[in-house]
C-alpha cells in the first residue's frame, strides 16, 4: 500500500520546482540580456551619434580619433581628450586661476 506523501514533502518538492524554474529562468533570461547587448553594439559599432552614418579612424595629433564626414562631428574614446589636450601648464588659464584663488 503506497502511502499520500506528507504535506511538508509536498511543500518542499513544490519549492524546490519553483527553484529550480526561477533558476532557469534567470540564465535564460541573462542569456537574453547578453544576445541583446551583443545585437545593440553590432548595429552601433563605429556608428555617428549625430547622424548615425559611419565613423571612419583617422589619425589627428599623433593619436587615432573617430571622424564622421556626413555631419563632421569628432568623436573622442575615453582618455583621449585627456591625451590631446596633455598636461595643464602651470601658467596657464588654470594654474593662474588657482594660484589667485590660494594666495600663492
Amino acid at each position: 500500500m503506497t502511502e499520500k506523501p506528507s504535506r511538508n514533502e509536498d511543500e518542499y518538492f513544490a519549492r524546490e520546482d519553483a527553484e529550480k524554474l526561477y533558476r532557469l529562468h534567470r540564465e535564460r533570461q541573462k542569456h537574453d540580456d547578453q544576445k541583446k547587448r551583443d545585437e545593440q553594439k553590432a548595429a552601433h559599432w563605429m556608428k555617428c551619434p549625430k547622424c548615425g552614418y559611419d565613423l571612419e579612424r583617422i589619425p589627428w595629433r599623433g593619436h587615432t580619433v573617430d571622424k564622421c564626414f556626413r555631419c563632421g562631428v569628432t568623436v573622442l574614446d575615453q582618455g583621449e581628450l585627456e591625451a590631446l589636450a596633455g598636461k595643464e601648464h602651470p601658467d596657464g588659464f588654470v594654474g593662474t586661476f588657482t594660484r589667485l584663488f590660494k594666495g600663492i
